[in-house]
This record gives C-alpha cells, sequence and structure tokens, in this order.
C-alpha cells in the first residue's frame, strides 16, 4: 500500500511546493481535484486539455516530484435537480475523464449526486426514511429515473476513453451514501462503479468500516480516503447523529472531523489496513484534512506519522518459502 494526500487540502499553494510539501511527510501518491467541489486549483482541465505547453508543464512537474498520481478527484452532484448546476458538474466529470485518458489514469473519485423529488424539483432531496409513503416512492424515482440512467451513461463514455473505475465516495446527502447503496448502483450499472472508502462518512452513520470493507471485498473498493470522525457523547445521545448544524459549530455537533490520530486509535488504523489488504486491496490511503480544531500542517503531519506506522508498505510474505518449525 502506499500514503497519499488530497492536494486541495492546500489548494492556494502552488502545485510544485504542494508536492515538494507532500513529499517531505512521506506521500508516495497525490490524489488531485480537477473540478466540482475539490475545485481546480491544481488542475484545471478546461486550461490543460487544450493548452500543450501547459500540460507538458503539469506532467513535469508531476515527474519531478517523484510523486504517482493515485487518482483525479472530481467530487460532484451531476444529477442536481437545477439543470444549469448540473451541466457545471456533469461538465467538469466528463473533462476529469479526458484528463484522465491523456495522463494515463484509469479513474476518477466523485460523488454518485442526489437529485431533486420530481422533474419540477429546485434542490436536491436526500431520503432517509421510509415512511409516510411518498418517500419510498420518490426513491424509486431518484434511482430509476435519474441515478442509474445518468450513471450508465457516464460509464458507457468513461470506458470509451479508458476510464474503468468510477470510485464513488459513500457521503452524506447523495443517494449512494452507504455500503447497501454503493451495491445497489454497481449491480445496475456495472464493475465500472466501485468505493472510495471513506471511514469518516462510515463512523457518524453508525457503520464498521472494517465490516464494510469485508461486505464490499477488494474489487468493490478502488480507492480510499484516510479521514475520521467522532461521536461527540454529548450531543449525540441528545439529538442523534443526522446533524444539521454548521460544522464550525462543534461543541454542539453530534460528530465532527478529526484528523488521523484524534479520533480512533492507531491500532484501528493498523487493522483498517490489515482488513484492506485482507480483501485484496492494495493502493492507496489518501489523507483528506477536515478538521477544524488543528491547522492543516499539524493535521497532515500527525496523520502521516500515524499511517506510515500503520500501512503495511512492502509486499507480503510468500507463505511458501517460509521454513516452519
Amino acid at each position: 500500500m502506499k500514503l497519499g494526500i488530497l492536494s486541495n487540502v492546500i489548494g492556494d499553494t502552488p502545485l510544485k511546493e504542494a508536492l515538494a510539501y507532500f513529499k517531505s511527510l512521506g506521500a508516495q501518491m497525490v490524489e488531485i481535484g480537477c473540478g466540482g467541489y475539490p475545485g481546480k486549483d491544481h488542475c484545471d482541465p478546461e486550461v490543460l486539455l487544450h493548452d500543450e505547453t501547459k500540460f507538458n508543464e503539469f506532467v513535469t512537474t508531476i515527474k519531478e516530484s517523484g510523486l504517482e498520481i493515485s487518482a483525479l478527484s472530481c467530487h460532484a452532484n451531476p444529477i442536481h435537480p437545477n439543470k444549469e448546476i448540473a451541466k457545471q458538474f456533469d461538465d467538469d466529470l466528463h473533462n476529469a475523464v479526458l484528463m484522465a485518458e491523456k495522463l494515463g489514469i484509469h479513474q476518477i473519485n466523485t460523488f454518485s449526486g442526489c437529485p431533486g423529488d420530481c422533474p419540477e424539483s429546485k434542490n436536491p432531496n436526500w431520503i432517509v426514511c421510509a415512511w409516510p409513503t411518498e418517500f419510498p416512492e420518490v426513491l424509486e424515482w431518484q434511482w430509476n429515473e435519474v441515478l442509474i440512467p445518468y450513471w450508465k451513461d457516464f460509464v458507457a463514455f468513461a470506458k470509451e476513453h479508458g476510464v474503468n473505475k468510477i470510485a464513488l465516495e459513500m457521503h452524506q446527502g447523495f443517494c449512494v451514501h452507504n455500503t447497501r447503496t454503493l451495491l445497489r448502483l454497481r449491480e445496475a450499472v456495472g464493475p465500472e462503479i466501485g468505493a472510495n472508502l471513506d471511514p469518516s462518512h462510515l463512523f457518524w452513520q453508525g457503520m464498521d468500516p472494517l465490516k464494510v470493507i469485508r461486505a464490499l471485498g477488494g474489487e468493490a473498493i478502488f480507492h480510499v480516503h484516510a479521514k475520521d470522525a467522532i461521536i461527540d457523547n454529548i450531543n449525540s445521545p441528545v439529538n442523534g447523529n443526522l446533524d444539521t448544524l454548521s460544522y464550525a459549530d462543534m461543541s454542539k455537533r453530534s460528530w465532527i472531523f478529526r484528523s488521523i490520530g484524534y479520533g480512533h486509535d492507531e491500532l484501528f488504523w493498523k487493522e483498517f489496513c490489515s482488513q484492506l489488504r485482507l480483501v485484496g486491496y492494495d493502493y492507496v490511503l489518501s489523507i483528506e484534512h477536515e478538521d477544524a480544531m488543528l491547522s492543516t500542517n499539524e493535521g497532515l503531519v500527525k496523520a502521516c506519522d500515524v499511517l506510515k506506522r500503520a500501512i503495511p508498505f512492502e509486499d507480503t510474505a510468500d507463505m511458501s518459502k517460509l521454513h516452519w518449525v
């Protein structure tokens, strides 16, 4: 496995300096934002796809850094009910695929998206309960009329351009938010749909990331985010975990994001990596820093420190060559 970092955590830093900084922390890979919510600070496909000089400069900067690109990140909502918003996200995703093709990368990371509750909606509608009965009816409309058709078309486009892994982050607010919904979309669309497994979004939903790994299996896990979350033992028992308070209102929230080392302990991350290896995942753990209680630098430094001890970097032992006693 390899240690990586999502580049837009320091999006205001020039790419060359950002990569040198990540390298100094011990990173081996970088996940680069190229549109959607992560932005285009370090990689703007609308520029790089049409300017060979700037594209070659971008490639040279990556190569000289000694880091590999783990994936292009374009987290978006391409099925947003506002057609203008949806088109911008959709354009970003298509450009991300074209950028990946030009770079020789075979996967992108994103969200499944979430539509409204009918064709006339103006905002997304995330359904999280089965009653009253109109909710499951809306849910089936979202999946059968919007979500599945969109991703079937997008996967066909991606495959035409050499991108065969669409890693969806199971994230609140979107149709794919847990194991069941990820596997449902994968079954409906094809094996090109998989997970960008981020345990922080699983914890607050009451899910066990170790068991999620086993349920998904190595074939359905394409990429992994290293980010943690903790449940507040005062606010959660009072209000539950469906929390709409601002992330800045940390003392009142039922759960908050934490850097690696400030949520679950090092033993958890060692077991997390072990379970990944057990199902055959041997790719990257990409740090995404969203801990408002630490500076970006301190969060990254301490996360790297923990993960460098938790990640198994070397190949597994060849058991046939061991001398048994």
